[in-house]
């Protein structure tokens, strides 16, 4: 039977990329991008579709601006201790412990990706808007924005922490 990538392959020719099974590669710029771009039009669709459905808008609430802001301290301390202990000593931070720290800041710049498109999706929407609870709904979501990329840039960060020195991935 062929393996994917050969020319006999239906299911298509594309090369991928050799990785030694069971290691897990940091985040690369494209699926960052696509999350970016998909939260963009959800938030600025939001609007139009609570409008179109009778319900008011939502706004955004100084609790999940809080959380956001609370999860990318907990990133960033979370790197700075992991690149401590990677850099001083190997044998102080489990293997166990790096990947789960990995799939961590996997997961949250994934999230963070997301919510950063969402949040200026939302924020885009409410530009033009003659309701005064709109300016309240911009400035929020910017907020929500910056916040959500303290949310990647920090799990990108603890990503960043957790390869070896001297390795190549």
């Amino acid at each position: 039977m062929p393996s994917r990538g050969d020319p006999g392959d239906p299911r298509g020719s594309e090369q991928q990329p050799e990785q030694e099974p069971g290691t897990v590669g940091t985040t690369g710029p494209a699926p960052l991008v696509l999350l970016g771009v998909v939260g963009l039009v959800a938030g600025w669709s939001l609007r139009l579709a609570a409008l179109r459905l009778g319900y008011a808008e939502p706004d955004v609430t100084s609790t999940s601006l809080a959380l956001l802001v609370f999860v990318a301290a907990i990133l960033g301390g979370s790197a700075w201790l992991t690149r401590r202990a990677v850099r001083r000593d190997r044998s102080r931070l489990a293997h166990h412990a790096a990947v789960n720290r990995l799939v961590l800041g996997k997961a949250c710049a994934l999230v963070g990706a997301l919510l950063l498109g969402g949040y200026a999706g939302y924020g885009l929407a409410q530009l033009g808007v003659g309701d005064p609870a709109a300016f309240t709904r911009l400035w929020r979501s910017g907020l929500g924005a910056l916040a959500a990329g303290a949310v990647l840039v920090t799990a990108l960060l603890l990503e960043h922490a957790c390869r070896v020195p001297g390795d190549p991935e």
